[in-house]
């Protein structure tokens, strides 16, 4: 059984942003998520990319799939990174329910499956916020209104389940809390500090990445003092600020 991770990070690794990132970054926060060229000139400015350094992003980014450029040169995201953003907003806005002690739990069935497939199975299981048990067998306490997506019943039978070991101590078995709350600390600190356009979205960037990982549990099974709803309001605040400077 996968055991708990309980080391507290002192501080967060956090490695500046490449022009591709700034662009991602801004179109992923974005809501219809495309801009204009000379819009993207002015916003990336501040986090040091220049006209020409962007266009050659911009130029890359349409070549291999994130981005669409339409014919007045507005740039928008792919389908892929949409769907992408699609989760980064569920993470800022998790959709939840009151929690009656009951789990939702979902059995591999399907055999065969080459390691690309495993793996792109397992990534699929942990965006939907499920943590393994053991080799196959994956669950978490049914507190999301989210459904499981149709193509998993080729795959796995899914079942509602009462395990007979304590729900706290299933859920820190399962998910790494401690350390994920005290990374979300670390970025909040961080946040705190940066005044530099730049600094404060390498830091707001990794938080949002931070967020996709909140295994979005219902709060009698968090440790005391739990900080995903700080860090979410702190990115929302963060993402109003840019929208604001995008509006200008």
């Amino acid at each position: 059984m996968r055991m708990n991770v309980s080391a507290e990070p002192a501080d967060v690794d956090l490695r500046p942003l490449s022009a591709r990132s700034v662009v991602l970054s801004l179109l992923l926060g974005t809501h219809p998520p495309q801009l204009p060229v000379k819009d993207l000139i002015r916003l990336v400015e501040p986090f040091g990319v220049g006209g020409s350094t962007l266009r050659a992003a911009l130029s890359r980014m349409t070549a291999s799939g994130d981005l669409r450029r339409t014919d007045d040169a507005v740039y928008g995201l792919s389908d892929r990174l949409l769907a992408r953003q699609r989760r980064q907003d569920e993470a800022v806005r998790p959709r939840t329910r009151t929690w009656h002690g009951d789990w939702e739990m979902l059995v591999i069935t399907a055999t065969g499956r080459g390691p690309a497939e495993r793996a792109d199975l397992r990534a699929r299981l942990t965006a939907l916020r499920l943590a393994e048990l053991r080799e196959g067998v994956w669950l978490r306490p049914a507190n999301l209104t989210r459904p499981l997506p149709a193509g998993l019943a080729d795959l796995a039978q899914s079942y509602t389940a009462r395990p007979d070991r304590p729900a706290p101590e299933l859920a820190a078995t399962l998910w790494p809390l401690t350390a994920w709350s005290a990374t979300a600390r670390a970025l909040l600190t961080r946040a705190a500090g940066s005044r530099l356009p730049a600094d404060r979205l390498t830091v707001f960037a990794a938080a949002v990445r931070h967020l996709l990982a909140d295994p979005v549990l219902p709060p009698e099974l968090l440790p005391p003092h739990w900080p995903g709803d700080e860090l979410r309001t702190a990115y929302a605040g963060y993402r109003a600020q840019l929208g604001a400077a995008g509006e200008g």
